[in-house]
């Protein structure tokens, strides 16, 4: 197996259980990156030649090796693959009552570029890197071993897998292809169309936080900015909201959520708009709109650090317009799923973009990725959403 030494004091992030590996931190004179077959196995050796972990490469990427064993006994195969995967699972079991979560996170599985969501019989896979790709049919056998799912879908053309100069591609794996992705959360139902979900279909991640929103609502008028699907909306008519207003960009999306709100029987309280979040904010103050509750879930404004200051603007704008709509003592739930936007960064930006004549914000719960999104505890990046309830006085 191919070694890859690290230059000088480079090792300390490893050795402390990180996952990642950059090309500056390679000592090329020794051990060239250059050649290297995209996705084989490496072993990382400290400075003086000492076994580190087992990973595997990709010399065209900025992260140019990921581990996958820290024991050096213990290269990654498919046998430790299915024990990943078999462990991933016994947690969620634990968790969750029905099969309806994210079954693999990434790193914070330890499973490097691997994604997978759960919707009962049917699995959607998300794989993001080239190591990972090797694997690919490992993967489905292994999934469908232990979970028996009917169907599996490769959903890999995920803008990730560009940086690891990979093809993208969608693709029915196992069983026949499902039109639907039905789901059960927090006693509601939702249909997510196989085709139109953004990623992997539906944003697991947001379950406590949407499942958060019925201590709040009720006999309240609710905006849900970026609603997507309708989850916090419907959520919010189901814990007895007086009114919900769901916008979305998307055309196909606020039908979609239409669909959801009929098939929970709420859409007599519940309405969506076409429309852009930051237009239809505006249009609303000026029509003299005001909402006791606001959802302002918004994409990620900063998907990379070069991006930071033009998002952070983003999101200033977003909470300031957000903020505006609220009725005296209205409730705000912010967040944001950009990993380089702390919570602190977030609480700050909403402090300093506070409606003139507000007394002042109380924060009054954080807002934190699902279970079902483990963070790594070596490496903050696993940590990408944030957000939190405040009350404006």
């Amino acid at each position: 197996m191919t070694a890859l030494r690290l230059r000088k004091r480079e090792e300390r992030r490893v050795r402390a259980g990180h996952c990642w590996v950059f090309s500056n931190e390679i000592d090329i004179l020794q051990t060239p990156l250059k050649g290297l077959e995209p996705g084989s196995a490496v072993t990382l050796e400290s400075v003086n030649g000492k076994f580190l972990a087992h990973a595997y490469v990709n010399p065209h990427s900025l992260i140019c090796a990921r581990v996958t064993s820290r024991e050096a006994r213990e290269p990654f195969n498919a046998t430790v693959l299915r024990t990943r995967l078999r462990t991933a699972l016994d947690l969620r079991e634990h968790r969750y009552a029905e099969p309806f979560y994210r079954l693999v996170y990434s790193e914070g599985d330890f499973l490097p570029g691997l994604i997978v969501d759960r919707y009962a019989g049917v699995l959607v896979v998300q794989i993001t890197t080239a190591g990972m790709e090797r694997y690919r049919d490992d993967i489905v056998d292994a999934l469908q071993s232990l979970t028996g799912a009917s169907a599996v879908y490769l959903r890999n053309d995920s803008p990730m897998r560009d940086l690891e100069q990979l093809p993208g591609y969608r693709q029915w794996a196992l069983g026949d292809p499902v039109d639907v992705l039905s789901i059960r959360e927090n006693k509601l139902q939702f249909q997510v169309p196989a085709e139109l979900g953004q990623k992997t279909g539906w944003f697991y991640d947001h379950r406590e936080s949407r499942a958060a929103l019925s201590a709040w609502v009720r006999g309240r008028r609710v905006l849900d900015v970026y609603t997507y699907l309708g989850g916090f909306a419907l959520n919010a008519a189901a814990a007895g909201a007086r009114q919900v207003v769901g916008i979305d960009a998307s055309r196909s999306a606020t039908d979609a959520a239409r669909d959801n709100a009929r098939l929970n029987g709420v859409q007599d309280r519940v309405e969506f708009h076409c429309d852009d979040a930051v237009e239809a904010m505006r249009s609303l103050f000026a029509a003299g709109e005001r909402f006791d509750v606001v959802v302002l879930d918004p994409p990620a404004f900063i998907k990379r650090r070069k991006d930071r200051e033009a998002g952070l603007r983003h999101y200033a704008l977003n909470n300031r317009l957000a903020m505006r709509l609220l009725t005296p003592g209205g409730i705000l739930f912010s967040a944001s799923c950009s990993q380089t936007l702390s919570h602190e960064d977030l609480l700050k930006l909403m402090q300093q973009n506070t409606p003139r004549g507000v007394q002042g914000m109380q924060v009054l719960a954080p807002l934190q990725q699902g279970p079902d999104h483990p963070v790594n505890g070596a490496m903050p990046e696993t940590l990408y959403l944030t957000g939190t309830i405040a009350r404006l006085i």
